[in-house]
């Protein structure tokens, strides 16, 4: 039998996130499972060079990380969140490897992304944060597309307490 008791949820807070969110919640909610809701940022000091950032910016990595904090503690105030147990992690680095580390160190078992679905130029430039973490991950991982095909319904007991 599968017990899901640890997954994780990465986000970029965009919709193709939110996406994730709805099934990430739902699994640990089937499962009586921890959800880890894990954002990267980006590590300045790689970003604008070590000179720049040590001289002209020197709390640019505090202020980006204390955005992130915030804006993950928004979401996990959510009422549909407040019957699960969930950890809110900030980490920097290169995103799927940050992703790919950080579930490997705490066992997660299964990792869920959204996935903004570029193809062409887009995906050739930007790459897929989604598609290295599923080359990469050593558990399952499920991608999801913003309202593409929505599997996951609304739990009676959240949309009774919303009412």
């Amino acid at each position: 039998m599968i017990a899901l008791k640890k997954i994780l949820v990465a986000t970029d807070f965009s919709e193709a996130a939110d996406a994730a969110l709805a099934y990430g919640r739902a699994f640990a909610r089937t499962f009586g499972g921890t959800l880890y809701l894990l954002h990267v940022v980006d590590d300045m000091y790689l970003r604008l060079g070590g000179d720049a950032y040590a001289a002209v910016l020197p709390d640019l990595q505090e202020d980006v990380e204390r955005e992130a904090r915030q804006r993950l503690a928004r979401i996990a105030a959510d009422d549909e969140l407040s019957a699960l147990t969930v950890e809110m992690v900030i980490t920097s680095g290169a995103t799927a490897q940050a992703i790919v580390g950080y579930a490997e160190k705490e066992n997660v078992q299964l990792i869920v992304v959204g996935t903004h679905g570029r193809s062409g130029v887009a995906h050739f430039f930007m790459g897929s944060v989604a598609e290295r973490v599923v080359r990469t991950a050593h558990c399952p991982v499920l991608t999801v597309r913003r309202s593409e095909r929505d599997f996951v319904t609304p739990d009676p007991a959240a949309a009774s307490a919303h009412a």
